[in-house]
């Protein structure tokens, strides 16, 4: 092999290897932040869930803050994008009529179920981590804001034809008990199991989801119309 192939294929392991070291940083404070909020770890912690050196978490993201932020942000437009593809596609198929209330709901929500129960903890871990912020104070607000508000509007957007007599101020109430209903799920609190007696499991997320998306369009009916769609 030639030397410069040979420094090539160096360089490109090299890259691999940083990349991997990256993600795996990224995974390790993905669930931690998950399990234990933004305060209840440390870079250090991070660094050593993820086999390397707190240095190297430096290197990559500088602060925790940092971190936090790219944690958040990594997955935020996959979600989105799978979210507003099953919206688009209820639409296409009811040109006609548009889609109604629970086809609505049901294209936001699903793919929150989708993606819990994929093979890769890292979704849950990461819906787990959207619950704990958009309980927050602090950063529900900033980060929930920044990142999803666009697609939320969408949605809105769909309700509001689906229900045009809704004033915008139902709209968004409803929509707020929506979201509350969603981060209790997403944070898998299992309140609902000893509640329950076991008989109901807050890691079954089709239940909840198979409950949560008629009794959320039976809401917005009540609310914002009882004869639309």
């Amino acid at each position: 092999m030639a030397l410069c192939d040979t420094v090539q294929a160096a360089h490109k392991d090299i890259e691999v290897t940083n990349v991997s070291k990256r993600d795996r940083i990224l995974d390790a404070a993905e669930a931690l932040f998950a399990e234990r909020g933004f305060d209840g770890v440390t870079l250090r912690q991070i660094a050593s869930s993820a086999g390397v050196d707190v240095a190297l978490a430096n290197y990559h993201f500088g602060k925790k803050l940092e971190l936090f932020n790219a944690v958040f942000e990594r997955r935020a437009a996959l979600l989105n994008q799978s979210r507003l593809d099953a919206l688009r596609k209820v639409q296409a198929e009811q040109a006609d009529s548009g889609p109604s209330v629970e086809q609505i709901i049901e294209a936001f929500l699903r793919p929150l179920e989708l993606t819990q129960e994929t093979a890769d903890p890292g979704w849950r871990h990461y819906l787990a981590l959207i619950a704990y912020v958009n309980n927050s104070t602090y950063w529900g607000k900033r980060m929930m804001s920044k990142l999803f508000d666009d697609l939320v509007q969408e949605f809105i957007a769909a309700l509001r034809q689906a229900l045009p007599t809704a004033s915008d101020q139902d709209l968004y109430w409803c929509y707020h008990n929506l979201s509350g209903a969603l981060t209790l799920t997403l944070a898998q609190t299992e309140r609902i199991d000893t509640l329950s007696g076991g008989l109901c499991q807050s890691s079954d997320f089709q239940a909840a989801y198979d409950h949560m998306i008629p009794f959320v369009a039976a809401g917005f009916r009540k609310v914002c119309g009882a004869n639309a769609s």
